[in-house]
């Protein structure tokens, strides 16, 4: 459907942020995910907590 024709429009700035938002969310979770990758190479996963005890 052409926006124009059903009145439909949005502020650019919505768009930019729209998309900010999005690129933002997408280099965290690479972060993340780059931080858990090296994690898991290196040994130090999650089994052990990193010397924290939690009761199960």
């Amino acid at each position: 459907m052409d926006m124009k024709k059903a009145n439909v429009l949005e502020p650019l700035r919505v768009v930019e942020q729209a998309i900010q938002s999005a690129t933002e969310t997408a280099v965290m979770i690479l972060r993340i995910d780059d931080v858990i990758s090296s994690k898991a190479v290196s040994g130090g996963g999650m089994d052990g907590m990193d010397g924290m005890d939690f009761p199960m």
